[in-house]
């Protein structure tokens, strides 16, 4: 379902560029944060169908900013998707722990990355629907 607005918080230029490219392309609707404070207060605002955070990000890290958004009632339900360059077994299993809903690896896999948002997007109207 296009027209759906991601969030997208990453401080590398070339990683949003790229992602907000496969996105726009694809149907949606994009808008950026560079740091995790700033993701935040655009969640809150904005209320995102979906969030694309970035792990190592300045000042406040992906894992303190998820705790953030769940805590928030504005922002608890919003999927987080970790983008992030960790790409061993033991760190993106402790990153879905973290409560996650997704993990894409750096660099995007242009192929796998759309049809992985979707499963996500698709996921969260599954479980609206069964509410």
């Amino acid at each position: 379902m296009a027209q759906e607005l991601i969030l997208i918080v990453e401080d590398n230029e070339k990683n949003i560029k790229l992602v907000r490219d496969l996105l726009q392309f694809n149907g949606y609707e994009t808008i950026e944060a560079v740091t995790a404070e700033e993701g935040i207060e655009i969640a809150r605002t904005h209320h995102p169908a979906l969030i694309l955070m970035d792990i190592q990000l300045p000042g406040m890290d992906g894992k303190t900013a998820l705790q953030h958004l769940r805590a928030d009632p504005l922002t608890k339900a919003i999927p987080v998707v970790a983008v992030t360059a960790s790409v061993m077994t033991s760190e993106r299993d402790e990153i879905l722990k973290a409560g996650f809903d997704g993990y894409q690896s750096k660099p995007i896999s242009i192929k796998e990355f759309i049809p992985a948002i979707k499963n996500v997007l698709n996921s969260r109207l599954d479980s609206q629907d069964a509410s």
